[in-house]
């Protein structure tokens, strides 16, 4: 059973055949494409999970590398404040938080006590000023009695006033 040869001369090509051919050709080509497209969807779909996963740890690579830097700076400057505290060259964050509190606590109380002796003096001032305020004075009617007005007594008032201010100020 042997096939018989094949003649070359018998292999022509007709408008049927190549027809037949170049449909064939066009499915092998439409299966190629399609194969092709759906690769190169997939490798995207895969690039962009991959980019998302990239970006995700970018960021917590980001985010941990500010804390510890953060940590790094604090601990460099908790050491820095003991090696400067104990040398007592230079002045740290604590010492001058200190000064600045017991400033601020004898301003205070010198503030207290101004406010307290001027109160007293003013006081004192409006009592002995009084009868004059009232209009009650021994020479009350008279012409040639006491000139002293409303306000000459304020304007008086208003200079012992700021004159207890600046030797308040500028006492040593």
């Amino acid at each position: 059973m042997t096939k018989p040869p094949i003649a070359i001369h018998d292999v022509r090509w007709t408008i049927d055949t190549y027809a037949i051919h170049a449909e064939a050709m066009r499915l092998a080509d439409e299966r190629f494409n399609d194969e092709r497209d759906r690769r190169y969807t997939e490798v995207n779909i895969e690039k962009e999970k991959a980019l998302k996963i990239k970006e995700t740890a970018d960021l917590a690579a980001l985010s941990l590398a500010r804390e510890s830097q953060t940590y790094k700076e604090q601990q460099n400057d908790a050491l820095r404040d003991k090696n400067l505290s104990e040398s007592g060259i230079y002045a740290t964050n604590s010492s001058l938080n200190k000064v600045a509190d017991d400033i601020r606590a004898s301003t205070d109380s010198a503030i207290q006590g101004l406010a307290n002796s001027t109160a007293k003096a003013i006081s004192d001032f409006m009592n002995e000023v009084k009868p004059y305020m009232s209009g009650q004075t021994a020479q009350q009617g008279q012409a040639q009695g006491s000139q002293i007005t409303k306000a000459n007594l304020y304007t008086a008032i208003g200079v012992v006033v700021g004159l207890l201010g600046a030797y308040a100020a500028f006492k040593p």
